[in-house]
């Protein structure tokens, strides 16, 4: 059976719940909750299987804390014998608008630290599901901004992006990131 590793980033614990830097948790929340799975806390995340169409699909939610995230997503290639063609993985991103939302195939960190880290340790080749959650912060503000909670006003921006990730995320299982890329990529403009 083709296996696929879904990673969204984020930072375990209640404080961080809802804040723009879980956009990747909040993201395979939803994938979760329409796929009717639960997560488990397992070694270096917190891990939730399902099938697509005869595809097993792991969504991992990594508990190493944003900048170890590269420890989580290389134990769950390997532990799974998962080839990074396969990894995606779904972060927030401050150079997009909020709810915009960008696919690539592979690439730079962006100045991200969970990206970077990733990258540290399996290099840059892999997808990625970039999530816009703006910039509307000061200079040197940019950790306190990551770090912040959406309102209730940017959630009713984000949560379309959110719910279209959904398909993304199948689409990439089921027809791949090339196919996925010029399906979505002119949607999630903003």
């Amino acid at each position: 059976m083709d296996k696929y590793l879904i990673c969204g980033l984020g930072n375990p614990g209640q404080t961080y719940e809802g804040t723009r830097h879980n956009t990747g948790y909040m993201v395979l929340d939803a994938f979760a909750k329409a796929s009717n799975i639960v997560f488990e806390d397992k070694r270096y995340g917190f891990v939730a299987e399902t099938t697509v169409k005869g595809r097993k699909v792991i969504l991992l939610k990594p508990t190493t804390f944003m900048n170890l995230s590269g420890n989580a997503v290389r134990y769950w290639l390997n532990k799974e014998h998962i080839d990074q063609s396969r990894l995606l993985v779904v972060s927030d991103d401050v150079a997009l608008p909020l709810g915009a939302f960008r696919l690539k195939g592979s690439g730079s960190n962006g100045g991200h630290n969970g990206l970077g880290h990733i990258q540290q340790l399996i290099g840059q080749d892999y997808a990625r599901l970039r999530m816009g959650v703006g910039n509307d912060y000061p200079r040197g503000g940019q950790v306190d901004w990551v770090l912040g909670h959406y309102s209730d006003e940017e959630m009713k921006v984000l949560q379309p992006s959110i719910d279209l990730s959904i398909d993304i995320i199948k689409s990439f299982v089921l027809a791949g990131i090339d196919i996925t890329m010029n399906q979505f990529n002119k949607l999630g403009k903003k």
